[in-house]
């Protein structure tokens, strides 16, 4: 397996770090987005949008992060990571809605701000991180982990820009679940660390 990725992004880290956990040999392709790589028409005959990660399986090219998690769980069979039972299969497509689009909206848009520059607005996008922090929050007083007694694939989609919520001055503070469960994963086998940027609250 080739991954084509950014060491900044999170939708990249979110893929990689699945590979990791699981212990699935790949190959790290960097893909320069400062340059435009990702823009170029070798990489758009990849991924016509244009985005990082992009996987490749020995010909079987998946891109979105998330289809890549749900790929990989797939075809590997990993049930642990991503079950078959209807309800728990229901939760975690749940989750990986939510990183599509509360988390891609709130803490990793913020991040956005600070790490590249974008155009947000800062208070819209912090008082959403803020929202979706609390659901998840509550979500966690319950369990170790988002859908079961372990992680899944949800945990992983989840993961890379909550950590880094931070950078985008998104204060996890008042979030002692949310704090927990960062730990827990970070302290899994195979872990791997999303690179940290110096801005934000982090700075």
């Amino acid at each position: 397996m080739k991954l084509y990725y950014h060491p900044l992004s999170g939708h990249s880290h979110r893929a990689r770090l699945f590979l990791n956990l699981i212990g699935a040999q790949h190959e790290l392709v960097e893909v320069d987005l400062m340059a435009g790589a990702h823009k170029k028409p070798e990489f758009l005959a990849l991924n016509p949008f244009g985005q990082v990660p992009v996987l490749d399986d020995n010909g079987t090219v998946v891109t979105d992060s998330n289809a890549i998690l749900v790929y990989v769980a797939k075809k590997l069979k990993l049930t642990d990571w991503l079950p078959d039972d209807p309800v728990a299969s229901a939760a975690v497509q749940k989750w990986l809605s939510v990183a599509a689009g509360q988390i891609a909206y709130g803490p990793a848009a913020a991040r956005l701000i600070t790490v590249f520059g974008a155009g947000f607005k800062p208070e819209e996008v912090i008082t959403r991180a803020h929202a979706v922090l609390a659901v998840i929050e509550a979500q966690l007083s319950g369990g170790s982990f988002m859908v079961a007694a372990s992680p899944t694939v949800a945990d992983v989609a989840l993961y890379s820009y909550i950590a880094r919520a931070p950078e985008g001055n998104v204060d996890l503070q008042a979030y002692p679940n949310v704090r927990a469960w960062l730990a827990r994963i970070e302290a899994l086998p195979g872990f791997v660390e999303f690179r940290k940027t110096p801005v934000g609250l982090a700075a």
